[in-house]
């Protein structure tokens, strides 16, 4: 017998892997099936009932966590409950990092800053705090200045340069 005379594979011979497909459980046909009688629902209780579902809230009988969560209302109030997905989060460099880390003339970008180790978190937003003295003249990139920080920068005789985005 030669490959050619073997029947090609095509949609017609396909067939699951061996061990990937198993028969459905047959419920409820007698004793001797090991799902007889209660169906393999146990005795009573709610998994027991008809139309008895795992609904996406329910914990087993312990207090779920909408139950569990504070319920504070209103739009004006910092502490009702959709605030958090919200919120802005940014990273904070303070001018006396960037004294101490960077010589005069320098332009501090994101990628400097990450080098010198200042602004580590990936995707996070950058802004200059106004802790600390700065006198030396940087051109400084970041996402957001404090109003005193771009003061104290310029007044240095640097710049402040805002990223987008």
């Amino acid at each position: 017998m030669s490959a050619t005379d073997e029947e090609r594979i095509g949609l017609h011979n396909l067939t699951p892997a061996p061990g990937s497909r198993r028969p459905r459980k047959r419920v409820g046909r007698g004793e001797g099936s090991g799902t007889g009688k209660t169906s393999g629902r146990g005795q009573k209780g709610y998994g027991s009932r008809s139309g008895a579902k795992s609904r996406a809230r329910f914990e087993g009988g312990q207090n779920p966590i909408h139950m569990r969560m504070r319920k504070l209302r209103g739009p004006n109030m910092k502490k009702s409950m959709p605030f958090e997905p919200f919120r802005t989060h940014s990273q904070a460099v303070n001018l006396a990092d960037l004294e101490a880390r960077f010589e005069a003339g320098d332009a501090v970008t994101l990628e400097a800053l990450v080098a010198k180790g200042l602004a580590g978190r990936k995707g996070v937003p950058v802004k200059v705090l106004a802790q600390g003295e700065i006198s030396k003249a940087l051109t400084v990139h970041a996402h957001g200045f404090s109003a005193t920080a771009r003061q104290q920068i310029e007044a240095a005789g640097g710049s402040c340069r805002l990223i987008e985005g």
